[in-house]
C-alpha cells in the first residue's frame, strides 16, 4: 500500500497508509487529521484541503485544472506548491510523496 507523509501545520510530520485510488485528502481525512476540513467532500468547490506538495513529485503530477487553480486564487497562503488534495489521487508511484497542510485561510 502506498505511503503518504503528512506534515500538520504544527509541523509534526506523520507517515500513514494512503490507498491507491483514493485521493490524497480522502486519505488524510480518514487517517483522522482535523485540521484539513475538505468540507465539499472532494467536488473540488471549497479549498480547504489546501496542502503543499514536495516540489521534488510536484511535476510529476496532473497540472492543475482551471477550477482548482481559481480556488486557489482565494487562499492568501497559495505558492507554487499548492494544491487541493481532493484533486490528486494516490498511487503507488506517489508513495513517500510528502504534503503539508497549508494554513487556514
Amino acid at each position: 500500500m502506498p505511503e503518504l507523509n503528512v506534515i500538520t501545520r504544527d509541523g509534526t510530520c506523520k507517515t500513514i497508509d494512503a490507498p491507491a485510488d483514493v485521493s490524497v485528502m480522502e486519505a488524510i481525512r480518514d487517517a483522522g487529521f482535523d485540521e484539513l476540513l475538505a468540507l465539499c467532500g472532494g467536488c473540488c468547490s471549497c479549498a480547504t484541503c489546501h496542502v503543499y506538495v514536495d516540489p521534488a513529485v510536484a511535476a510529476t503530477l496532473p497540472p492543475v485544472t482551471e477550477d482548482e487553480s481559481d480556488l486557489l486564487d482565494g487562499s492568501s497562503h497559495r505558492t507554487e506548491q499548492s494544491r487541493l488534495s481532493c484533486q490528486l489521487m494516490m498511487s503507488q508511484a506517489l508513495s513517500g510523496m510528502t504534503v503539508t497542510i497549508a494554513p487556514e485561510d
